[in-house]
């Protein structure tokens, strides 16, 4: 499904998807709904789900614990399949993808930045950023200039060889945040992304978030923080596996 780059293809950091140049919103749920199964006890963590959400939309999704805002996350980023109902991403449906598609789409379509910034201890900054493109089998050079493009763009053009560990927090969510950016992929999935940052670090990662939806990325942020919330242009809120308010906020 993914097509491979070979020693003759470019992917400029910055440069639309196929995807993105589709008039496809980046998500459309239509009645989609999840239930989990232990022996006979059956539980519906989604009850009937409709969601779109257009090209270049900054969209927090909130919800109480139990509310189904983390299985619908689950669904939303690919790492779960609905029960039923149809889930299309960027024009393309998923819904009943195997895991094996699943995991290539993830690759090829959406970003993830999560509250655990999941970087390699061991790795330089680059080297982390990198990895999304080693999957696509990127040729090493073509790798590195776009890993050191895509720290560039998070304002860590400096610190290409430091370690996580020779990094604040905030920076290394801002590491995170490039390697969810280098194979521009048609959606950026923030889950709980400023969980484990300071104040002053919230505000940088979100002010990057800004710039980001600014440029017409596409960011769906899953927060319980109605200050975190704020930040974006569009709040849902998810109760008891239903979508209690879809609501343009105001700012």
């Amino acid at each position: 499904m993914a097509d491979h780059l070979d020693e003759t293809q470019t992917l400029p950091f910055g440069a639309p998807t196929t995807a993105e140049r589709d008039d496809a919103p980046v998500i459309e749920l239509e009645g989609v709904t999840k239930t989990y199964r232990t022996g006979s006890i059956e539980f519906e963590a989604l009850r009937g789900i409709d969601l779109r959400i257009e090209q270049g939309e900054y969209v927090a999704i909130m919800g109480p614990s139990g509310s189904g805002k983390s299985t619908l996350m689950n669904i939303v980023g690919c790492l779960d399949t609905v029960t039923r109902g149809a889930y299309r991403l960027a024009g393309e449906d998923v819904s009943e993808l195997d895991e094996v598609e699943l995991a290539e789409i993830r690759n090829r379509r959406i970003g993830f930045v999560f509250q655990q910034f999941h970087l390699l201890a061991s790795l330089q900054a680059w080297r982390n950023v990198e990895l999304p493109l080693m999957y696509r089998q990127v040729p090493g050079a073509q790798r590195k200039e776009l890993a050191a493009a895509a720290l560039e763009r998070v304002g860590l053009g400096d610190r290409l060889a430091n370690k996580p560990g020779e990094l604040s927090g905030g920076q290394q969510q801002r590491v995170a945040v490039a390697r969810a950016l280098v194979g521009e992929p048609a959606l950026l999935l923030a889950d709980e992304p400023t969980g484990n940052l300071d104040s002053t670090s919230t505000n940088d990662v979100l002010g990057l978030f800004d710039e980001l939806h600014g440029q017409g990325r596409t960011i769906v942020l899953i927060t319980h923080e109605l200050e975190v919330a704020r930040r974006a242009h569009r709040i849902v809120w998810v109760r008891d596996g239903l979508i209690h308010t879809d609501e343009v906020n105001p700012r």
